[in-house]
């Protein structure tokens, strides 16, 4: 997601610092813009860019680009601001932003979603937690990848939304899974069985979207089975620490843990079909 994302800054006027754990995209995309400059660290966009954001795979990841060796943290100047737009930990994020705010800096916690199409589409939704002056300071920048921004509170505020939101999702996904397995083994064509919930009380823009990929078995990923385990992982852990019971997320954890497990990490959340239909021996396919 964080090239799309890149390119949209670039396209709206902004000189863009860029970095990727992979060298070549951050180069290739530099060299294709005027405004682009390829940086071989992370420390060197922070002594580069004004507002820096980042797209990381877990909390690790981003402590690591951030704080770590190397790391945004020991090239920063004092106000500047990190948009880390990663889905990970709010305590995590508490910590890093604690971090930032000792050398003068500012963290926002800023998840989005809208996997990679969003990205592409500069049609981001963006959940933002910190200082809101800070916030409305780089706003501008948001707005050339985003359509929707909303402020949720103090740090850590834009995380608790983003996991509430995707916790949702992968509950509603989880259904969708078992819904359809048993339609489909009961003899219900897939597609007439789409059309009923797309035209009752189960209808669901994830269902809608989702279908068109799963009849046609296409599994390449919009958002890959493997993170939305993990952030099931952080749903459970932001559970614990605030005592919420989440017991069908709890399940839905382990169901697409299993998923990960028989080799479908880096397919679409989609995969999670593969094993049930495999349980039940039927496809559900057009």
């Amino acid at each position: 997601m964080g090239k799309p994302m890149a390119e949209h800054l670039l396209a709206g006027g902004h000189e863009v610092a860029l970095w990727s754990h992979t060298s070549s995209k951050a180069r290739d995309l530099a060299n294709s813009h005027d405004a682009g400059h390829f940086c071989e660290t992370p420390a060197q966009v922070g002594a580069f860019a004004d507002c820096i954001f980042l797209c990381v795979g877990d909390s690790a990841m981003s402590e690591e680009v951030l704080t770590g060796e190397d790391g945004v943290l020991s090239g920063v100047t004092s106000k500047t601001v990190v948009a880390d737009c990663s889905t990970i930990g709010p305590s995590t994020a508490r910590r890093i932003a604690a971090k930032f705010e000792a050398e003068g800096g500012h963290y926002l916690d800023s998840p989005c979603t809208g996997s990679t199409p969003g990205a592409t589409s500069g049609t981001l939704t963006f959940m933002i937690g910190g200082d809101k002056e800070v916030f409305e300071s780089v706003r501008p920048y948001f707005e050339c990848m985003g359509k929707n921004l909303y402020y949720c509170g103090g740090q850590g505020m834009g995380l608790h939304a983003k996991l509430s939101q995707n916790l949702v999702l992968a509950n509603t996904l989880q259904g969708f899974v078992e819904g359809m397995v048993l339609s489909t083994k009961a003899g219900v064509p897939p597609d007439l069985m789409f059309e009923i919930l797309d035209n009752s009380a189960a209808k669901s823009g994830l269902i809608a979207f989702k279908a068109p990929a799963v009849f046609g078995r296409n599994f390449d990923a919009a958002f890959p089975l493997k993170w939305m385990r993990k952030d099931i992982s952080l749903m459970l852990e932001s559970g614990r620490e605030l005592g919420v019971p989440l017991p069908s997320t709890s399940l839905v954890h382990e169901l697409f843990s299993a998923g990960v497990a028989k080799g479908h990490g880096d397919e679409d959340i989609i995969a999670a079909f593969k094993m049930f239909e495999e349980l039940a021996g039927v496809v559900v396919e057009s």
